[in-house]
């Protein structure tokens, strides 16, 4: 078992990659009651075109399959898997992204019982023509709650502006008619594909021994059967390298008091999966928070103006085969704080906050922050298991962070934000509504 000593953070990390190729990693933290263990597969949403395992030819599946499949994986011929963590006193959850699906479950004792559940359930599939049927009213009840979200629909909005070819567009729970069109028999192709061991990562992480605790694993993986793991072929639509194919701008009316307006940003570089590609997200959210954090002068202005309020902020997001940046908020003004974020984005190099002093600052609060979160148990883990960096990690931050100069950042920001990479969408109230 391979162990590293994080000296900055005083933590340790226990790693093993078994037999069957599940890598394995712990981290035990003292004083703590709680246990939290989730286990990933480096599948979501966006991973619709592949060869599925055991065959030659790249075959299509409907959107939404991936979150599909995590729903019906709580399933089995003897009941609901949520039961089972609840007599062993454990709270169960799952989630899927763009490009991830992972399993998890909290507790205070029973962590044997409840971690050997998480590895039984999702490593045994049941899929039954009756029971995925029965799923698909229900998950599509869920899709329509989201269509109604106008959060929801403006962040969708400015991806398929970003990203009209790619299927990260497409919502992650699919569309009605997408998973009315989901089988058995391609829950189980997906399912042999990605849920591969050597595709999956498990970490645990509170009142551990991590020795125990892998013999544990080591015994439940020794004691089941795969089939010999297999490369992964995933498929995407070509993209124009220049974003010529990125959509300007869309809006559309919604029942909404007030409107809505969002900025979207496309990466156009790739972004490498190392500590250079963690060290560039890093940067990208050191420059967002110099230049619209709200301690910002730009912030502070749009603010006084009139133009944004609390609801206002951005998010990036950095995963394989894409990256972006949004800027959003609530206004009575989406057309003018559309334009103001573009301005200010399009002369950023010249911006008074642009500087060594605010650098400073924004690094002291950034680095605060992550110490702060290295003690929630959820946070470790999911960023843990969610990032796609190689051997760089969340633990990696603290130096990479203190590393970071301006001059780093104004590269960046030449590389990242470009008048070509950028898109708008805006949400406007109904006409009746306005009036």
């Amino acid at each position: 078992m391979e162990k590293t000593h994080y000296a900055t953070l005083d933590e340790t990390l226990y790693q093993q990659t078994l037999a069957n190729g599940l890598k394995v990693t712990m981290l035990p933290k003292a004083g703590y009651h709680k246990t939290y263990a989730v286990m990933t597969t480096n599948y979501g949403s966006i991973d619709n075109s592949f060869v599925p395992s055991g065959e030659s030819e790249f075959t299509e599946v409907p959107a939404g399959i991936a979150h599909f499949l995590e729903h019906k994986l709580f399933e089995k011929k003897a009941g609901d898997i949520f039961e089972v963590f609840s007599r062993n006193g454990a709270s169960a959850n799952a989630f899927t992204s763009f490009t991830r699906t992972s399993y998890l479950f909290s507790a205070t004792d029973h962590i044997k019982t409840n971690l050997l559940t998480l590895l039984d359930f999702v490593q045994e599939p049941y899929f039954t023509e009756a029971s995925v049927n029965k799923e698909k009213g229900i998950i599509g009840q869920e899709i329509e709650m989201y269509e109604d979200d106008p959060n929801w629909r403006l962040f969708f909005g400015i991806i398929e502006n970003l990203y009209p070819e790619h299927p990260l567009h497409e919502d992650i729970a699919g569309t009605v008619d997408s998973i009315a069109k989901i089988t058995p028999e391609q829950l189980y192709a997906a399912y042999r594909t990605f849920y591969q061991p050597s595709n999956m990562n498990l970490f645990v992480v509170g009142n551990i021994d991590p020795l125990a605790t892998l013999t544990w694993i080591e015994a439940n993986q020794n004691g089941k059967d795969f089939p010999a793991a297999e490369p992964i072929q995933r498929r995407f639509p070509e993209e124009a390298s220049d974003g010529s194919d990125i959509i300007p701008y869309r809006m559309t009316e919604l029942p909404v008091k007030r409107g809505k307006s969002i900025v979207g940003i496309k990466g156009l570089a790739e972004v490498t999966a190392d500590r250079a590609g963690l060290k560039y997200r890093t940067e990208l959210n050191l420059l967002f928070d110099m230049l619209f954090g709200d301690s910002s002068s730009n912030y502070l202005q749009l603010y006084d103006q009139g133009i944004v309020d609390d609801s206002f902020g951005y998010e990036l997001d950095v995963a394989r085969t894409y990256h972006f940046a949004t800027l959003s908020g609530d206004t009575e003004k989406p057309q003018e704080l559309s334009d103001a974020i573009i301005g200010l984005l399009e002369k950023a190099s010249e911006n008074p906050d642009l500087n060594a002093g605010r650098l400073a600052l924004v690094k002291k609060d950034a680095l605060g922050r992550l110490l702060q979160s290295m003690n929630a148990l959820e946070y470790i883990a999911n960023t843990y298991s969610g990032d796609d960096f190689g051997d760089a990690s969340l633990f990696d931050l603290v130096d990479i962070i203190d590393e970071i100069t301006l001059t780093d950042i104004q590269t960046t920001l030449k590389q990242f934000v470009r008048s070509k990479a950028l898109s708008v969408f805006h949400i406007q109230p109904l006409a009746a509504d306005a009036q």
